[in-house]
């Protein structure tokens, strides 16, 4: 029998998991996130990788609601690794290098008063990933992947 992550038995088929995200609806920001972290846990990742892809699975997910409108999350979930895909049809990213920047960030001022938009979610996504793009397009949107190994 093959082993991945820590020991734990490689599953047969990959298991993909779909979140939707609804934009501007700071009350379901980070459900997703938290309802990874709880089936990865059951599924016996260890807390490094657990807390590796919940933050950067959170910090995706607010921009997603900040910034684009809501989108979509599509979750691979094998032995070894956890894909996380991050789609939407907002404004896209005008400026990708400047966005990846710590503390840049184009979130308006009300958002900033309630204590997010302080220009750390791709920074924090890079940091926490294994391997991190993104794609975006002004006008037709934005696609972030991020993998994070075991």
């Amino acid at each position: 029998m093959r082993r991945g992550c820590a020991g734990r038995r490689m599953m047969a088929e990959p298991i993909r998991i779909h979140y939707t995200v609804t934009g501007d609806d700071f009350t379901q920001a980070g459900t997703a996130s938290a309802d990874l972290k709880s089936r990865l846990r059951t599924m016996g990742f260890p807390a490094d990788v657990i807390r590796k892809v919940t933050i950067s699975l959170y910090e995706g997910e607010i921009n997603l609601v900040i910034h684009a409108g809501g989108g979509e999350i599509e979750v691979t979930v094998s032995g070894d690794r956890i894909k996380l895909v991050l789609s939407d049809s907002g404004p896209g990213i005008e400026d990708i290098e400047l966005a990846k920047r710590e503390g840049w960030s184009s979130a308006p001022d009300e958002i900033r008063s309630l204590g997010f938009g302080a220009g750390m979610g791709i920074p924090n996504m890079i940091k926490y990933s294994d391997s991190f793009d993104i794609q975006s397009t002004p006008g037709v949107g934005t696609v972030v992947t991020m993998e994070i190994n075991c």
